[in-house]
């Protein structure tokens, strides 16, 4: 759709009004509204953004002008004065609900004079409707400021002048010009400093969720960055002369274009969405812009995920852009145009300690250097990057790295040594995924480059997960953050060809997206590739086997009761030898350590650690050999008797608290753990404290640790439940004991708001008193309807689900409840229990970002499994009405035996 500046503006009905009135604010402000509009119906008639940015920048022009004329005879008419428009409004460039930056220029201190003159009409420009932001100042503060803060002077470069003197406004002009202050070398340093330092703040990746389009890396500040180290070193007045400067090809300023209008779209669609400036892509508003683009939704891929893929690969896009540019400025700037070469190989030089080609068709005579390249990085660390040179060759014969390349027998070499090498491997990957190579080597790869899973989980594009994964790997190796996980920095050492594990989660997730299973299909993947490249039948089925099992680990620690020797020896079956465990190990580590930062907690490796720790145990004895259960609750006993033995506490009443548990209790815990709430019972009875509640934390236990002991009561899960609801912690674990004397012990672990554990000694105390109170006087806990969910849960609202097994021995029902993640779940569903007469044995509670997926273990009241329909039933209805009328009709599944 064309819009044209008369159809926003009419200007000569409009000024034959203005001369006609004396109360002229009505008349702006309706001018400004049709104007914004008119300018709204064309861009939901898809008109190009350019047109949308500059005709309201031109529609603001044309009031702000007319405003300025307005309130002139408010001036003195000694003063010279100027209206100059700065910031993006100097660039001509204005965004639905951009700031409009104003400059009123003077020429020398007569700021008082004109004071009422300004007051009254940015009062008048503020009554309009104008957003605008203003400064006043003279030519000597334009140039003090600019020297002091490199912000101004780049607003300085990009003013515009709408009105008044122009030998003023040319003034300020040379006085702030590379020639006087800021020159080009040392504007340049400034900028990319203040280019990382942004970088920094998004952690380094444009590929979060909720991405900023202005300010993330590849954003649209990455392009003005351009624009400004090109106007102060070349004078140049647009990025077209980039080309004609030999910077730029006229392909890659076609990109970038073609990059900067889609971004600048998006923006115009977030201001029309939020009604407001607003540059965060937030979840909010991505499902109705990838409406606006036309996108639906289509098997295996929703509508938004096409949108998010194309706004990731746009990034990716601008990103090279800008590092093949500033790398070029850097040579011409700071190199002043010196090219100190050092010869590598037939192939590569060093040219000012960048990789540059020896010949501008090394690719063509030789492809197989297209992966050397990334080698020779490794191999030469002094190396500060590629030159923008070689960067522009690689990606102009990218075409080259078709099937003959890929079979060819020294790529397949090249490629592997790459990830053979001691150095430099996560940061050689994530440039060949940059520069396109990586997706090119690796076609499979390059259809998840930018591919998003909409929800709060995977906070990552896949390839970006997929990379941060091998960086976890490799940072396991590194001596320094030994201390982060001391058990996988010992087991990597030990990895036999560490090459096989970087395949694995190279391949882990390669397939998402096509719909199935995609630990099978990136199986079947991961074999093609290592047979492809010669690696032997055994390592190729390894590879193949992590790829494939990459969730085992994670799944069972996570929803099985890995304290029962029976799970824990299926488990050793399916992984089969030391090898395969420890890679596993390391993969699932890496993996849920690279999904997401807040996925990852101290809990979430305790249980992997627990179950890592049993399944070796079970290994060493052998998979044919039971557990003999009698000597392995004697050894805990035995191992905690020694541990009370500096208490003082004497063997036969601790073996007196023991009498009434039976083996399960024993099974489930460590002998620290026993040696501690043995502790805590007799400290109890000693002083009269009942009922019994002791708190600790310790780093290995991977949260904060509640003990309950007191008479059982059929509602004291709900009791306590609601206690740690009302104190607002979320409970991760929970283990339920009865004696035979009609005690209950409970355990819960707990983490705060923020998924941390609480640690300091006197909070430890203080939940404590205040759990014993909640026990005395118990109060329900919160409302569900008047608890406030954070505003990302609320985009991604998670269908309830109830479904119902037989635990592994038939002894137990094990109910898996799927739903919104949400403060005070468990006391919900401990409610649900109560209200169909369940008896809960452990729990284990999971958040994957918006969804909860927690686990029960569960019987009936005379500790038998559930076999009654009817109950189960009541039970599962009973949880989709806590929960959510989402799936209230849905038919509960029915227990597996």
């Amino acid at each position: 759709m064309h819009v044209g500046k008369e159809a926003i503006f009419k200007a000569r009905e409009f000024d034959a009004a203005l001369a006609h009135t004396d109360h002229p604010l009505p008349l702006f402000q309706s001018a400004l509204a049709s104007g914004r509009a008119a300018l709204k119906e064309a861009y939901l008639g898809h008109a190009a953004a350019p047109t949308i940015v500059r005709t309201h920048a031109a529609l603001v022009d044309a009031l702000l002008v007319r405003a300025w004329r307005w309130h002139l005879s408010r001036r003195p008419v000694d003063v010279p004065v100027a209206l100059v428009a700065a910031g993006g409004y100097g660039r001509g460039e204005l965004h639905p609900a951009s700031d409009i930056d104003i400059l009123i220029l003077l020429e020398k201190s007569h700021a008082e004079r004109v004071r009422d003159f300004v007051e009254e009409l940015l009062r008048f420009l503020w009554d309009v409707g104008l957003d605008v932001g203003h400064s006043v100042r003279n030519l000597k503060e334009c140039v003090r400021e600019a020297k002091k803060d490199i912000t101004v002077a780049t607003n300085l470069m990009e003013t515009r002048l709408l009105h008044g003197d122009p030998m003023l406004f040319e003034r300020m002009r040379t006085l702030t010009h590379a020639t006087r202050i800021w020159p080009s070398a040392r504007f340049f340093k400034a900028k990319l400093e203040e280019q990382r330092a942004r970088h920094r703040r998004f952690d380094d990746t444009g590929y979060n969720l909720e991405p900023n389009i202005k300010e993330g890396p590849g954003g649209l500040r990455d392009i003005q960055t351009i624009a400004w180290v090109t106007q102060r070193h070349f004078d140049t007045t647009s990025l077209h002369d980039l080309v004609e400067l030999e910077f730029l090809s006229e392909e890659e300023y076609r990109a970038l274009v073609q990059c900067r209008n889609f971004l600048w779209r998006v923006r115009c669609g977030l201001h029309y969405l939020a009604g407001r400036r607003e540059d965060r892509l937030l979840f909010d508003h991505q499902r109705a812009l990838a409406r606006q683009f036309g996108y639906v939704d289509r098997p295996g891929i929703l509508a938004v995920e096409q949108f998010m893929k194309r706004y990731y690969r746009t990034v990716k896009e601008l990103s090279l852009l800008n590092e093949i540019l500033l790398q070029h400025f850097q040579e011409a700037m700071l190199a002043r145009g010196r090219a100190k070469a050092t010869p590598i190989n037939r192939r590569f030089r060093s040219v000012n300690g960048f990789l540059d080609v020896t010949h501008p068709r090394v690719f063509e005579h030789a492809p197989y250097a297209m992966l050397e390249l990334f080698l020779v990085l490794q191999q030469q660390p002094k190396l500060k990057g590629v030159r923008a040179n070689a960067i522009r060759l690689l990606r102009a014969n990218l075409d080259r790295i078709d099937h003959r390349f890929r079979r060819d027998l020294g790529c397949r070499s090249l490629f592997m040594e790459i990830l053979r090498q001691r150095r430099g491997i996560t940061h050689e990957l994530r440039r060949m995924n940059a520069y396109g190579v990586l997706g090119a080597y690796i076609p499979v790869f390059g259809r998840i480059v930018g591919q998003m899973q909409h929800d709060l989980f995977h906070v990552y594009t896949v390839d970006q997960h997929t990379l941060f994964v091998i960086r976890n790997l490799r940072r396991f190796t590194v001596p320094e953050f030994r201390h982060e996980f001391p058990l996988a920095s010992e087991l990597i050492e030990r990895v036999f060809k560490p090459e096989r594990l970087y395949l694995a989660a190279l391949f882990h997730d390669i397939a998402k997206g096509r719909g199935g299973d995609h630990s099978t299909l990136g199986a079947r993947e991961a074999e093609a590739f290592c047979r492809l490249h010669n690696l032997s039948d055994y390592d190729t089925r390894f590879v193949s086997w992590l790829v494939r099992h990459h969730l085992l680990m994670s799944w069972t620690a996570q929803h099985q009761d890995i304290s029962d020797p029976d799970v824990v020896l299926a488990f050793a079956r399916q992984v089969g030898d030391q090898e395969h465990l420890d890679s596993l190990y390391l993969l699932t580590v890496a993996d849920m350590r690279g999904t997401s930062p807040q996925v990852w907690n101290a809990w979430k490796g305790r249980l992997l650690a627990q179950l890592y720790a049993a399944t070796s145990r079970v290994l060493d004895r052998g998979l044919a050999t039971p557990v003999d259960l009698d000597a392995h609750v004697a050894d805990l006993k035995a191992e905690a008797l020694a541990l009370l033995e500096p208490s003082g506490i004497p063997e036969e009443v601790a073996q007196r608290c023991w009498q009434d548990f039976g083996p399960d209790y024993f099974l489930r815990y460590d002998a620290e753990s026993l040696a501690w709430q043995v502790q805590e019972i007799i400290r109890a009875a000693s002083t009269a404290e009942w009922p019994v509640v002791g708190t600790r934390y310790g780093p290995e236990i991977g949260g904060t640790e509640f003990l309950i002991y007191t008479p059982d009561r059929p509602d004291l899960f709900v009791i306590l439940t609601s206690g740690f609801d009302r104190m607002n912690l979320s409970i991760v674990d929970a283990r339920i004991h009865t004696t035979r004397a009609g005690f209950a012990l409970d355990t819960f672990v707990v983490l705060d708001h923020a998924g941390d554990a609480i640690q300091e000694p006197r909070a430890l105390l203080e939940l404590q008193r205040a759990m014993r109170e909640h026990m005395l006087n118990p109060r329900p806990g919160r409302d569900p309807r008047q608890v406030h969910l954070a505003r990302t849960l609320k985009h991604f609202p998670t269908e309830t689900r109830v479904a119902f097994s037989s635990s592994l021995k038939g002894e137990q029902t094990v109910m898996e409840v799927t739903a919104q993640d949400r403060p005070g779940l468990l006391y919900q569903v401990a409610l649900a229990l109560s209200h169909c007469n369940v008896n809960l044995i452990a729990a284990k509670v999971s958040t994957y970002g918006e969804r909860a997926e927690d686990v029960f273990f569960i019987n009936t009241r005379d500790r038998r499994p559930i076999t009654d329909q009817a109950q189960l039933d009541c039970l599962s209805r009973e949880i989709y009405r806590r929960l959510g009328q989402a799936a209230a009709d849905a038919t509960p599944a029915s227990v597996g035996f």
